[in-house]
C-alpha cells in the first residue's frame, strides 16, 4: 500500500512540474540587435557590402569577391594615415594580383584627395566616403583602421592604427 501511494505522489509531482513549467514558461528571449541598427564587424563576423564614389567618379561596389579584401580608413589630415601610406601603396602594387585593396577616405573632398595623391605619386585605389556612412557601418572610432577580409567575406583582421608592408603581408599570408 505504501508502495503504490508513493508511486502517486511521484507521478502527481511529475505532472506539477511539467504543469508549472509550462505554464511560467516565458517568451523567447529576442536575439540582441546592434544599437542604431549598426551590423556587427567583428573579427569572425561577415564583412558587409557597400558601395562609393572612387576618385575616378565611378561607383565601386566592395563585396564578396573570392578575393582577399583589405579596407583602410584614413584622411589626409592624420598623421598616423600620412605615416602608413608609403607601405599601403607598396603593400597595393605588390599584391594587387591576389588582393582587392582599398583606400576608404573618410569625409573629405574629392578634389582635395585627388591633390594628395597625385602630389605623393600614390596609384593605390581610393574611395570617397563623403558622408562617412560607411565609417559609421564599420563602427570606424580611430583611423587609421584596417580591416582584412578574406575569400569568404569573413572579417579576419581588425586594426586600429598605421600598418607597414610586412605586417599586412603577415596577415594576408596567413590566410
Amino acid at each position: 500500500m505504501r508502495k503504490k501511494l508513493f508511486i502517486t505522489l511521484l507521478v502527481l509531482l511529475a505532472f506539477a512540474g511539467v504543469w508549472y513549467v509550462g505554464f511560467f514558461e516565458k517568451e523567447p528571449t529576442p536575439q540582441p540587435q546592434p544599437p542604431d541598427g549598426k551590423i556587427d564587424v567583428k573579427v569572425g563576423k561577415n564583412s558587409p557590402s557597400f558601395t562609393l564614389d572612387s576618385l575616378a567618379g565611378n561607383q565601386v561596389t566592395v563585396g564578396k569577391t573570392g578575393r582577399i579584401t583589405v579596407i583602410n580608413f584614413w584622411a589626409t589630415w592624420c598623421p598616423p594615415c600620412l605615416e602608413e601610406m608609403p607601405e599601403l601603396e607598396k603593400f597595393a602594387k605588390k599584391n594587387q594580383q591576389k588582393v582587392q585593396f582599398y583606400a576608404v577616405n573618410l569625409q573629405e573632398s574629392q578634389e582635395n584627395v585627388r591633390g594628395f595623391m597625385n602630389k605623393h605619386n600614390y596609384t593605390m585605389p581610393v574611395l570617397l566616403d563623403k558622408d562617412g556612412i560607411v565609417a559609421k557601418q564599420f563602427q570606424i572610432t580611430a583611423i587609421p583602421t584596417t580591416i582584412i577580409v578574406d575569400k569568404n567575406g569573413l572579417i579576419k583582421h581588425r586594426q586600429s592604427g598605421a600598418m607597414t608592408m610586412n605586417q599586412l603581408d603577415g596577415i594576408i599570408n596567413s590566410l
